[in-house]
């Protein structure tokens, strides 16, 4: 008995992401077909149908659990304690000082390698 309400609401949510789908592309079809109009109002047009498909996306299981999914992220993002400007500095100059020596470093053993190779060779 489950299993049946199940698939009644997974081909219901089915259903309203393809008439969101149709929506979208309803949209899409007008907003080229009318171009002889302003480009304003196909442009309001659009965002209002786009609004609608929305709409219908979030009345599925798959909408609601995307927008919890971003609710909980911008959750969490606020929980993140970043670091204050200086110690950004100080993370910035200390890697760029890092990647200077390791620079000069790969440098110097590939011109070592390289007379090394020209030892060996003759060339």
């Amino acid at each position: 008995m489950v299993s049946k309400a199940e698939t009644s609401t997974n081909s219901m949510d089915t259903m309203k992401l393809a008439a969101a789908g149709a929506l979208v592309l309803l949209g899409l079809f007008a907003f080229y077909y009318f171009e002889g109009q302003s480009l304003l109002l196909r442009v309001v047009g659009l965002l209002i149908i786009a609004g609608l498909a929305a709409f219908v996306v979030y009345q599925t299981d798959v909408g609601k659990r995307t927008v919890e999914f971003f609710r909980d992220a911008r959750t969490e993002v606020r929980k993140v304690v970043w670091p204050s400007r200086a110690e950004t500095t100080q993370t910035t100059l200390t890697v760029f000082i890092i990647v200077v020596i390791v620079g000069i470093f790969l440098w110097l053993f590939d011109m070592l390698l390289a007379y090394l190779f020209k030892l060996v060779t003759g060339i």
